[in-house]
């Protein structure tokens, strides 16, 4: 699998480095591409035709004449070809297909469990997929596909590890499964990783310095570091929902643990929480329905959440200095409140310069971050240096 960068180092062939080049959406003549490059006119000529060709690059028209016959310009072919991006959920599946601008073309979704086990959701997601590629007559021309699991997943691999709300999906092969039938290479991540890649492609472009946390059925946080999306040695980079804290020391969390943040500040903890004071509340979705009603006891309890969430995030602050925190999931959907709690500790306790100019938000794309990330991960992988060379080689 390719890493998710903010820039793309070039390839092996003056073609390749052409496009790299062509990938920021701006269009260029012949001449301004040799001038950055390099390389004699009649060469970039060639490598520009050899890119039409593959449907990667086309002309979008003439440049303001100086005199003479306008130059043609080229840009990225935004539309030749397409990405699927899959978010698999607790309880949902969603699945898109976008264009090589990361523009989503088309969706599905349904409310499916994931602990139903991989042959029924990926049974789905073949089936979606191949309706939706079916539907914008795209079947010939899928580069990748990107999905986003609710759980701990391997990067080297793409091979969800011992993933706690995946029964059966320990160690499933799920890039080998979707691969052997869509012959396309198969990206897969933690779901916040996802997210963290949408909402930021989304609503902070070139924001270098970003966490984006989750708070749901549980709390885990995607970070981008100097324009890297961090995964760590083994994938789970972020996971600060099992980050050990002081107050909840006598709380079990379901990876077998005391005091994990999630046991105590995700959407079952504070249910339960609410339950013990007399409401009728089971889920995460009734906690919220709570909160967007008014429940004063509900908005406290959030608001409380949001303060364990904060100190928490004050230690990664201090680590990463990000310039944006974004709060996302549906406890933090709910209002202002979990955001309130979070803000309150982080601005509190860390130091002047680090929040400064510090933003804390709540999310801005909603349900869209995780399919959108989705297919920025296919994106970037498929237009990947290596993988242009390996499809002008094909050609």
């Amino acid at each position: 699998m390719v890493d998710v960068k903010a820039q793309d180092s070039l390839g092996d062939s003056p073609t390749t480095d052409l496009f790299q080049i062509l990938r920021d959406g701006r269009a260029r003549t012949r001449s301004e591409l040799a001038s950055i490059t390099g390389l004699a006119r009649s060469t970039v000529a060639a490598r520009v035709d050899s890119l039409v060709k593959l449907g990667l690059v086309s002309p979008v028209g003439d440049a303001v004449s100086t005199g003479g016959r306008p130059s043609s310009q080229f840009a990225i072919n935004s539309s030749g070809r397409v990405v699927l991006g899959v978010d698999i959920g607790a309880s949902h599946a969603r699945i898109a297909i976008a264009d090589l601008s990361g523009a989503l073309l088309g969706q599905d979704s349904v409310a499916m469990e994931v602990a139903e086990g991989p042959e029924a959701v990926l049974g789905w997601v073949t089936a979606a997929a191949t309706e939706l590629l079916a539907t914008h007559g795209a079947a010939d021309g899928l580069l990748a596909i990107g999905v986003g699991l609710p759980g701990p997943v391997e990067h080297s691999s793409g091979l969800p590890i011992d993933p706690p709300i995946m029964p059966g999906w320990d160690r499933y092969d799920v890039p080998e499964h979707l691969g052997r039938r869509f012959g396309v290479p198969v990206l897969v991540d933690n779901d916040v990783n996802i997210m963290a890649l949408g909402e930021r492609d989304m609503s902070w472009p070139g924001v270098d310095h970003f966490i984006f946390v989750k708070v749901a059925t549980g709390i885990g946080s995607g970070v981008i570091s100097g324009g890297y999306l961090q995964r760590g040695a083994q994938g789970i980079a972020g996971d600060i929902g099992h980050v050990y804290v002081p107050s909840g020391k006598d709380v079990v969390c379901r990876c077998g643990n005391f005091g994990c943040l999630e046991a105590i500040a995700a959407g079952p903890a504070i249910a339960r929480q609410l339950r013990e004071s007399g409401l009728d509340v089971e889920t995460s979705a009734d906690v919220a329905a709570l909160v967007k009603a008014g429940n004063t006891t509900a908005i406290q309890a959030v608001r409380a959440a949001g303060r364990l969430i904060g100190e928490v995030l004050t230690t990664c602050v201090s680590l990463i200095n990000p310039a944006v925190i974004v709060l996302g999931g549906s406890i933090a959907h709910a209002g202002e409140h979990l955001l309130a709690g979070a803000r309150e500790v982080i601005y509190m306790r860390s130091m002047p310069l680090a929040t400064g100019n510090l933003q804390i938000a709540q999310s801005r794309s909603g349900a869209n971050a995780a399919i959108q990330g989705a297919s920025m991960l296919a994106i970037h992988h498929a237009l990947s240096p290596e993988r242009v060379d390996a499809m002008l080689g094909g050609r």
